[in-house]
């Protein structure tokens, strides 16, 4: 079930997700808002036994900086660095913004499988109805609601929910007319707040690529309202395919 799309590994939405359900373990504070979490995709994880390692690199009193890592046969799979903040008062006065409104929620979501909800503007027919998908060539966006749990026993967390979530961040921001052609190598998710409700929401914003390195952004999103950002770099390769989809569709 954890499969991605490139073949026989994890997805990168749960390697992202381990990695930040540890971090979050290790702060242990709910006093500290989890606000950025890195992670880095140095090599496939291999859908077997792993390791999970975790680390609180500085501890101070507003910030704390915990690592973690997959380990799988005494390699490094996977990577990742999370900062907490101590949240305070908030400041007085308006900080411009550029506006986000993505297409609203859809009402029913009966039968849905895990993770997308509705995309719109690319993905397979279970996740798009619109068959014209490929060819469109505006902003890309979609909702997303992860159905089953990280962690066996365990309920899924609003930070870890976002930590999965922001791994799709290179899926919407490189997807282009001819499908797929980039995977991500690592991404970077920043929160100014945890998400309210099992909804969460991207909207592609740039897109920007050359000599088959890439580079893209994303706006996430929950029912209220903006919440943070995500940022991936991504490098050329050909070969994805959505798990909805049986070979040769």
């Amino acid at each position: 079930m954890a499969r991605g799309g490139w073949g026989p590994s994890l997805s990168g939405h749960v390697v992202g997700g381990l990695l930040g359900w540890a971090a979050e373990r290790a702060s242990g504070d709910p006093q500290f808002q989890p606000a950025r979490l890195t992670v880095d995709l140095p090599r496939p994880t291999a859908p077997k036994p792993l390791e999970v390692r975790t680390r609180i690199q500085q501890d101070r009193r507003r910030l704390r900086l915990v690592e973690t890592a997959l380990v799988q046969d005494g390699h490094v799979v996977a990577h990742a660095s999370a900062l907490f903040v101590r949240r305070g008062d908030q400041p007085d006065g308006q900080v411009w913004s550029p506006p986000v409104q993505l297409p609203p929620l859809p009402v029913d979501q009966e039968g849905v499988e895990s993770l997308f909800i509705r995309t719109y503007g690319w993905g397979g027919e279970l996740q798009n109805p619109d068959p014209d998908w490929a060819d469109r060539q505006g902003p890309k966006y979609t909702w997303l609601q992860e159905t089953r749990p990280l962690i066996g026993g365990e309920e899924l967390t609003p930070f870890t929910r976002a930590a999965m979530a922001g791994d799709i961040t290179a899926s919407i921001a490189n997807w282009g007319s001819k499908g797929l052609q980039f995977i991500n190598v690592d991404y970077t998710l920043t929160l100014s707040r945890l998400p309210d409700g099992p909804q969460l929401g991207l909207a592609a914003m740039t897109h920007y690529s050359d000599d088959g390195v890439a580079t893209g952004s994303a706006v996430l999103v929950d029912h209220r309202g903006p919440i943070g950002n995500g940022v991936s770099v991504a490098v050329a390769q050909s070969g994805f395919r959505p798990t909805n989809q049986q070979p040769g569709q």
